[in-house]
């Protein structure tokens, strides 16, 4: 089913969907591990490896096909540092604090799990390509107050056409 959906779902996203996720991690201190929860196609993963050479980079989904479909569109020179398995959202697989940065595109939030493994001094980039048209939207006031009520300081919002994302620090 998701190779009919494909092309027609990335025609609909557009060149611009990492656009605010890219702005939010220009203002990101290069951390040495990255994990992208909800990974989907791995695009936001890429965009993290490539923005940070020096970062290994974790990605998850809960969708076996999804996790393939990332493997299969991974270019081979960030293969020696993206990796991808499935995984749930709400119980992630990874240590305490294992993370100096996190990234959800599209993707619902599990603010503890989230809290959980990003270490203290790292930071969350939440991303939505469409802004708050994407199907799973939540919004930048709400995102604040869960991850506020965390340990997460530090808020800063971004857009590039209709993608929006939030970057918070964690103390």
């Amino acid at each position: 089913m998701f190779d009919e959906l494909a092309p027609t779902w990335q025609t609909r996203i557009g060149p611009h969907h990492v656009g605010a996720l890219s702005l939010a991690l220009a203002e990101v201190e290069a951390p040495s591990r990255a994990l992208d929860v909800g990974t989907g196609t791995g695009v936001a993963a890429q965009t993290v490896a490539r923005r940070f050479p020096d970062a290994e980079v974790d990605a998850v989904d809960l969708a076996p096909a999804m996790v393939a479909e990332a493997k299969a569109l991974l270019p081979a020179e960030l293969v020696p540092r993206v990796r991808f398995q499935v995984g749930d959202a709400s119980e992630l697989p990874f240590d305490d604090g294992a993370f100096e940065l996190v990234t959800l595109e599209n993707m619902i939030p599990f603010f503890d799990e989230l809290a959980r493994v990003t270490a203290v001094g790292g930071a969350i980039v939440v991303s939505f390509s469409r802004g708050d048209e994407t199907p799973i939207y939540v919004p930048a006031d709400r995102l604040r107050r869960e991850l506020g009520r965390r340990g997460f300081t530090q808020f800063a919002d971004f857009s590039a056409g209709p993608a929006t994302a939030l970057l918070a620090r964690r103390r």
